[in-house]
Parts: structure tokens; C-alpha cells; sequence
């Protein structure tokens, strides 16, 4: 409840210095109490509502300040209980601020008008003339942003969702500005058209305007020192600093961008990184992770990928402007000094060295690595399979998921293998078989998609491919019979194995992120064109129930391939049948892993010392070397491949053992 101020009152604001032109137009909440003598040097306009001054706030160094309004023009704002307002340089104007903020040496806070606060943006990812736009709302998924921007080939599908986008933004717009509870903005320049959730905190930003700042007390966002953006959105966990400068983009949850990070009409989902380098239009999907001065990336798609220093591409060539593109699926990597020219696409968890422009386009080869010599790009297939980077990777990102928030925007996948990967290498089998068979099998080179496949790593990455495989299938029947009771017949066995649904068959789709039949995404797209899905948060719980049944549906999928490759159907074999796969699987997994951990001594070996024990004797650079970086015995990651190596043994005999039985 709010009431008028006495005349008291008003005597004793006027005798502080402050000035209202109609003093009936400020009320407070302050019911008996009086906090009049926290009011000094305020100048009032407009509609103001106070809440109670008690309490202080701290500063670093152990300096405690009391709560209330000092030196400061108010206009049209609502300020909470405990809240600080001081010194601003121009105005706050339109505003509530809520319980316990602090507005510290701020220019200006100001709403110039209705806003959205950065919803309904449109940013022109892929293509910088346009073309894909994806429309911003705060509960904007990766899921959400690929299908608006990657299926334009379905008729109305994009006018859909961006309709179901600018809905939202349209239930957004005010007049009036929030900023939330706990909320600390400190030392600012000119903030305008920009809401800001609880437990925010915004120190040293130059210039805000028409954003959402969307942190709660789980997990809050920061905006630091220098930062400019525009037309922007910030989702929890994420933080901003160190003279960041942003034009039409999206920031997704737990985000880090900073060191002079430059980026325009580009969206960045979870766990992204981006310093000091530049991105222009880049779709970058979760754990797109870029750290180096001399790296563009530009109207690209990534994810789980992480650019080396130097790494660029171009979508120009000088003919009809900006409009090409290129795609890095989830896990591709960039070597330092890399370069590719779009239009160009990259297959799975595969990694590019040196400069590449012959838009080649390696989608069903994953695994590979793609190598420049003398203007000619080598592709070497499934030899990433045994780097181990690639397994280092897979098992750092779900530990590297920094989000607290418990509404998780994008749904994640981390499976190095899954049916995604697996029906590549599939794809992959059998374009090596055709290359061999058309070129036959003494040929030296064999040519592929403006690349160069040797025979060596032709017949390599064949048998890479066959132990993914076996690998991945094996993995899926031998959780399905653990599940078998001990004694059950083969007709038990059989029926256990049979799928739990029909959702699953055929292929599957990587939507930035989230891994999932290719059925279920057109389903939604489908419901979504027909007008069954009828705002954005439905078509956020549809990705999460796609991702919360993967392993149901991946079991279907399994269950298809399993009968395809080892030519017997699980739902009809015996378990002689069943220990043979299992055998070949253990085969698979102990070789696989032991290539890993060969590849993880060479981290070790006498080159690798080079630079260390410096003035000394080659004991001198061993003994260094082992102080600095540790002996391969004792390294973390050997023990855990070793240990990996003899779970997955012991895994496959009992399992042997009780199928026997």
C-alpha cells in the first residue's frame, strides 16, 4: 500500500535538496516509518512510487553506504524495499527497480518507448544478406533457432515459428523497464531499453540498449567492463566483459564473452566461449569455444568445436556478395592457421590444418582428419576415432556444463557415438567400398568430393569405420542384456530385445545439440505448420521429450542396424547368436582404447620434451619434463583408459558367462 507524503515530509525532502514539480504525484510504502533523511539532492518528475530505505548496502574494501536516493534525477520510477539509487549523471526514467538493487554512478537507465527488449529481433545468421533469420525470444533453444533457420525449404514453416517468435515478443512490449531483485549496476554508461532479471550484475558497461538481461538468483548473469551491445539477449549463467562489443545477438545460457569479443548478428548457445577474436553471422551452437586474437569465424554453423588461433573462413567471392555458407558439424575442430572457403561442410568430430578451397564436402566421412598439401586437400577417414583429443573432448564437455539455472534451455547430447555418428560411418563403409571398387584396389590416390584419399588411409579407414561400429551396436544390445535375469531362455531373450517403440527408425538429425530421429523433428514441423503448436514454449517441452526418450528411440534404430550388419535380428536371436556380438564388441572396444592410450604416449615421447630442462643435459629435460607434466604411468587420463580397457573386459565375460548359462 501506498500512501501520499505528509507535509512534513515534503518540508524536510525540500530541506534536503530536492525538487518535484507536483509533489502528489510521489508516494511511498512506508506506512509510519520515515526515511525522509535518505532522500538528499533528488530531483523528481513524473509518477514515483518508494519503498522502505532500511539497511545498507556493501562495497568492496568493507564500505557500507545506507539505503536510499542521493544525488539523483527519478522519473516515472518504482523503486523496491532497500534499494540504492546514487549518483546519476543524467536520469533513471521508467523504471522499477525491485527489493535490495543497487543503481550506483549510473549516466542514464532509461525506456524511450514501447520495446520489447531485444524480442522480435531478427538476426541474419549463415548469410549475411539474409535469408535465415531467426527471430529472438528470451526461451529461444539452439533447437528452436536451427529449424527456423535451416529448414527455409519448408514452405511455411520459417513465416510459422517467427509469427510464434514475434507473438512472444509482442506479449514482452512496455513502456516500463524492470530490473529485478539483487540487483547490482554499478559505474555505467547509457543503459536504455533494457530489462534485467534478479541477482544481475552490471559494473563498467559503456552503452546497453534494447536487450533482455535474463538472470535469476540460480544462476545470475554479469556484464562487465567496457561492454557494448545492442539489440541483444543474455541468458542465465551467462557473462559479458572486458569490452565485449555485440550487435544483434543472442547469448545463450552460461556463455563467456570477453577480451575485446566482437560479434554481430550471431547467436551463441550454451557453454560457448568467445575472446578477443571476431564472428560475423555464425550459428554457434553449444560449446562453440573460440580464444584468439587472430580468429574469424563467419557465417558458419558449429558446435562442440573449438577454433584454433589463426582459424578463418570467407564467404565472399567477389562476385555477388556475402552469401555463402558452411557448416562444421558437432566435435569438427580447427587447427591453428586454418582456412576454408565456404561454401563447404565438414563432417562430425573431424579436424581441418592448413587452407582449403575446394568446397568439399565431407558430411559421411566423420572421424577424418582433412589436410592441406600443396593446395590439395588429403582427407584421411575415421582416423580421429583413435585421437585422443577426440575421447579427451567427449568426456570434458558434460563436466564443463556450467549451468545452474534449472531451466535448461537447450537439451544436450553428448554420445561421441550415437545413431547420428553411427549411420555416417555407415555412409562412410560404403563410399569407401565404391571409391575402391570404381578406382580398384591398387589405386594410389582415389578422388572424393574435391578431396584426395590415399590407399593407405582408404583401407584404414575402413576397418576405423567397422570398430565404431561394432562398438556402438555392441553397446546398445549389451545394455538391453543386462537387464536379462539370469536362466532366461532364448524366446525371453527375444523378447526383452524387441523394441519399446516404433519411433526410431530410419535416420537421425543432429538439431544443434539435441540428437534425435529425423520422424520426430518433422512431426513437430509438421504440427508446427498446421498450426497444433501454437506458441514457443510448446515447441520447447516437444525437443525435451525428444531428448529425455533418446535411448528409447535409439534402441529401435539399434535394433535395425544390429540386424543389417551381424545379419541376424535381435528379436529372433539366439544367445550363441548374442555371444558372438558380444565378443566382437569387446574386440572392438579393447582395440579401439588401446589405440587411445597409444596415441596419448606420444604426448610423452622424447619430442615432445623439446624446450624443457633448459642449460642442462637430456636427464636433466626428462627430469623436467616429468616435475612439469607427470610420468604416462601416472597420468590421469592412462589410468582411466586402463580402467576403461578392463571394466568393458570383465563387462563382456560376465555377460558371456551368463548367456552361457
Amino acid at each position: 500500500m501506498y500512501r501520499h507524503l505528509s507535509q512534513e515530509e515534503i518540508r524536510t525532502l525540500e530541506a534536503n535538496g530536492c525538487l518535484c514539480e507536483n509533489w502528489d504525484d510521489v508516494q511511498v510504502s512506508w506506512g509510519d516509518a520515515c526515511y525522509t533523511d535518505r532522500i538528499v539532492n533528488v530531483t523528481f518528475s513524473g509518477r514515483i512510487r518508494l519503498g522502505s530505505f532500511e539497511g545498507y548496502h556493501t562495497f568492496p574494501g568493507g564500505i557500507s553506504l545506507r539505503n536510499g536516493v542521493r544525488n539523483a534525477f527519478l522519473h516515472n520510477v518504482t523503486l523496491g524495499d532497500r534499494v540504492l539509487v546514487r549518483k546519476t549523471g543524467e536520469y533513471i526514467a521508467n523504471y522499477e527497480i525491485g527489493d535490495d538493487s543497487l543503481v550506483d554512478n549510473v549516466d542514464v537507465l532509461a525506456v524511450e518507448g514501447e520495446t520489447a527488449f531485444g524480442n522480435g529481433v531478427e538476426v541474419s545468421v549463415l548469410n549475411e544478406t539474409g535469408g535465415r533469420e531467426v527471430v529472438m525470444t528470451d526461451n529461444l533453444s539452439a533447437h528452436t533457432a536451427y529449424m527456423m533457420a535451416m529448414y527455409r525449404h519448408r514452405g511455411n514453416l520459417h513465416g510459422k515459428i517467427s509469427a510464434l517468435a514475434k507473438a512472444y515478443a509482442d506479449g514482452k512490449r512496455s513502456r516500463t523497464g524492470k530490473v529485478g531483485r539483487h540487483v547490482r549496476i554499478c559505474n555505467c554508461g547509457v543503459i536504455t531499453d533494457v530489462a534485467v532479471g534478479d541477482h544481475a550484475e552490471i559494473n563498467g558497461a559503456m552503452r546497453l540498449h534494447d536487450g533482455s538481461i535474463n538472470s535469476n538468483e540460480y544462476d545470475p548473469v554479469t556484464v562487465g567492463s567496457g561492454v557494448r551491445a545492442e539489440h541483444f539477449i543474455f541468458s542465465s549463467g551467462s557473462q559479458i566483459e572486458s569490452n565485449a562489443l555485440l550487435t544483434r545477438c543472442f547469448v545463450g545460457q552460461a556463455c563467456k564473452l570477453g577480451h575485446g569479443y566482437s560479434a554481430s548478428d550471431s547467436l551463441f548457445f550454451s557453454n560457448c566461449q568467445g575472446e578477443n577474436g571476431e564472428a560475423c553471422s555464425i550459428f554457434a551452437g553449444p560449446f562453440t569455444v573460440t580464444h584468439h586474437k587472430s580468429t574469424l569465424l563467419i557465417a558458419g554453423m558449429f558446435s562442440f568445436m573449438n577454433a584454433g588461433s589463426g582459424s578463418n573462413q570467407s564467404n565472399h567471392m567477389y562476385k555477388l556478395g556475402p552469401i555463402h555458407q558452411g557448416v562444421l558439424e558437432r566435435g569438427a575442430r580447427t587447427a591453428s592457421d586454418s582456412y576454408i572457403l565456404w561454401p563447404a561442410r565438414v563432417g562430425p568430430f573431424s579436424l581441418v590444418m592448413g587452407r582449403h578451397v575446394t568446397h568439399s564436402d565431407t558430411t559421411n566421412l566423420p572421424f577424418s582428419y582433412l589436410i592441406e598439401k600443396n593446395n590439395t586437400t588429403f582427407l584421411a577417414p575415421g582416423v580421429n576415432l583413435r585421437s585422443v583429443g577426440t575421447i579427451r573432448d567427449a568426456q570434458k564437455w558434460p563436466r564443463r556444463d556450467a549451468r545452474k539455472d534449472p531451466d535448461k534451455l537447450d537439451c544436450i547430447n553428448y554420445n561421441l557415438l550415437s545413431p547420428f555418428t553411427i549411420q555416417k560411418m555407415f555412409k562412410g563403409l560404403k563410399t569407401l567400398d565404391n571409391l575402391r571398387y570404381a578406382s580398384g584396389e591398387l589405386s594410389d590416390l582415389y578422388s572424393f568430393h574435391s578431396t584426395k584419399i590415399t590407399n593407405s588411409a582408404l583401407t584404414k579407414g575402413i576397418e576405423y569405420y567397422n570398430i565404431g561400429i561394432r562398438k556402438f551396436l555392441g553397446n546398445s544390445l549389451i545394455k538391453r542384456l543386462e537387464l536379462l535375469p539370469a536362466g532366461a531362455s532364448d524366446a525371453e531373450m527375444q523378447a526383452m530385445l524387441r523394441p519399446d517403440t516404433e519411433i526410431g527408425h530410419g535416420p537421425w538429425v543432429d538439431i544443434a545439440g539435441l540428437i534425435a530421429p529425423r520422424s520426430e523433428a518433422a512431426r513437430l514441423m509438421d504440427d508446427i505448420e498446421s498450426g497444433k503448436v501454437s506458441d514457443t514454449e510448446t515447441i520447447n517441452a516437444r525437443f525435451r521429450a525428444m531428448h529425455a526418450n533418446y535411448y528409447t528411440y535409439e534402441w529401435t534404430w539399434a535394433y535395425d542396424r544390429i540386424a543389417e550388419y551381424f545379419g541376424v535380428e535381435p528379436g529372433l536371436m539366439t544367445k550363441s547368436q548374442a555371444i558372438d556380438i558380444v565378443l566382437q564388441w569387446k574386440e572392438a572396444v579393447v582395440r579401439l582404447d588401446k589405440m587411445v592410450y597409444e596415441d596419448a604416449r606420444k604426448e610423452f615421447s622424447l619430442s615432445a620434451m623439446t624446450g624443457f630442462g633448459a642449460d642442462g643435459e637430456r636427464q636433466d629435460k626428462v627430469h623436467d619434463f616429468h616435475h612439469v607434466r607427470g610420468d604416462f604411468d601416472s597420468n590421469p587420463f592412462v589410468h582411466e583408459t586402463l580402467a576403461h580397457i578392463e571394466r568393458k573386459t570383465r563387462l563382456g565375460e560376465e555377460l558371456i558367462e551368463r548367456l552361457s548359462k
